[in-house]
C-alpha cells in the first residue's frame, strides 16, 4: 500500500515543514536538497544523492517561511522482515539535515512522529521499530530525547532479542556493509560531516549519551554510522 500526500502544516515563524513523497519531489526541490547535503557533509555526489532518495518512500521538508527556500530534511521508507518467526516492520531515516542557523526548533521531530506513529497504527499485528543510523551525535542524541528505550545505549547492554531485530534490520538494508561485531555500518560511498560541523568538544562528553556515541562509533570521523533501533 503506498501512502501520498502533501500536508503542509505551519509551525514557528522560521520555519514551515510539510510531508512529501518521494515520487512528488521537484527536480528544484531535489537541487536544494542536495546543495544542503553537500554544504553540510564531504564526498556527496548528486548522483549518489538522487540514488538514495529515489529508494525512499517520504520526505519531510523543512522551509523558511520568508524566502520559502529548503533549510533542512529527512527522508523515510519502510522495512520488512522476519525474525525468530514473528514479522517485523521498521521506519528507515536515510539522510537527514537541518542548517545550523535553524538548530534546535522541533518542527522535524514534531512532523516525523506525526507521521510515524500514524503509520505503526495502521499496522497493529506487528511489532514496528524505528531503525537509525548515525555518523554524527546530534542524530543519535534523539533517541534520549523521545523515547525512554532504545540501543545501543550506555545504560545496559542490548537484549539479545532486540539485537537479532537490529542485525537483521541492518543486514537486510546494508547486506555487504554492515560490521554486525561492531555495529557499525561502512557505506561504499561514506560521506562524513565536514570539519566544524557538530564537532564533539570535551563539553558535549559531559552527555554521557554522546560519550556513549563516540565509544561505540569512534569512525564516525570518517562518515561510519552506528546502527540503533527503538520500538
Amino acid at each position: 500500500m503506498q501512502y501520498r500526500q502533501n500536508t503542509v502544516i505551519q509551525l514557528h515563524n522560521r520555519l514551515t515543514g510539510c510531508i512529501q513523497s518521494v515520487g512528488d519531489i521537484t527536480a528544484g526541490q531535489c537541487h536544494q536538497m542536495y546543495s544542503l547535503m553537500a554544504s553540510h557533509f564531504d564526498q556527496v555526489t548528486q548522483l549518489q544523492f538522487e540514488q538514495d532518495l529515489v529508494e525512499k518512500e517520504w520526505v519531510i521538508l523543512l522551509h523558511d517561511t520568508t524566502s520559502g527556500q529548503i533549510r533542512g530534511f529527512s527522508t523515510l521508507m519502510r522495512l520488512q522482515t522476519t525474525v525468530a518467526g514473528q514479522p517485523i516492520v521498521a521506519f528507515f531515516s536515510g539522510d537527514t539535515i537541518i542548517q545550523r542557523e535553524y538548530w534546535g526548533q522541533t518542527e522535524l521531530p514534531r512532523l516525523w512522529g506525526q507521521q510515524v506513529f500514524k503509520l505503526a497504527a495502521a499496522i497493529p499485528h506487528q511489532r514496528v521499530y524505528w531503525f537509525l543510523i548515525s555518523s554524527g551525535y546530534k542524530t543519535y542524541r534523539f533517541l534520549p530525547v523521545f523515547f525512554r528505550e532504545f540501543y545501543p545505549t550506555y545504560r545496559c547492554p542490548t537484549p539479545s532479542h532486540l539485537q537479532k531485530i537490529l542485525d537483521a534490520l541492518a543486514q537486510l538494508k546494508f547486506p555487504n556493509e554492515y560490521d554486525a561485531n561492531r555495529g557499525v555500518i561502512r557505506l561504499s560511498h561514506a560521506a562524513p560531516l565536514l570539519p566544524g560541523i557538530a564537532e564533539l568538544t570535551e563539553q558535549r562528553l559531559k552527555d554521557p549519551h554522546i560519550a556513549f556515541f563516540l565509544r561505540a562509533n569512534p569512525g564516525h570521523v570518517y562518515g561510519e554510522e552506528l546502527a540503533c533501533l527503538t520500538q
